[in-house]
């Protein structure tokens, strides 16, 4: 399975923007679906946005035009760019990976970072 790390978490204002980033080792990047997943408490883990190993995207509807997902397989990185940040988007976000096809369920992906803050303020 992937190591995963993310970084780049933090506090920010409404109308603002953070850059997440993900690293991974151990694995040959460039095979594995690559998701970014959100959870705030007292809720499931949700979809926030997908990279497929050709580099397909693809959005939750409430971050669709506000986030992009990228991925350097030469790296080992998966980023997710948030803008127009919400305080509806305040939650600990997770980067998880998947050998194979791309998907958007949190119950097809075997590995999973440690999780990063992202604090939205009104």
């Amino acid at each position: 399975q992937a190591q995963l790390v993310e970084s780049g978490g933090g506090l920010v204002q409404a109308g603002g923007s953070l850059r997440l980033s993900c690293a991974s080792s151990g694995v040959t990047f460039g095979s594995y679906a690559l998701g970014w997943f959100r959870q705030t408490p007292g809720k499931e883990r949700e979809f926030v946005a997908a990279c497929g190993r050709l580099g397909t995207t693809y959005y939750a509807d409430s971050v669709k035009g506000r986030f992009s997902i990228s991925r350097d397989n030469a790296e080992n990185t998966v980023d997710l760019q948030m803008n127009s940040l919400k305080p509806e988007d305040t939650a600990v976000y997770y980067c998880a990976a998947r050998p194979g096809a791309v998907s958007m369920r949190e119950r097809d992906f075997g590995s999973w970072g440690q999780g990063t803050q992202v604090t939205v303020s009104s």
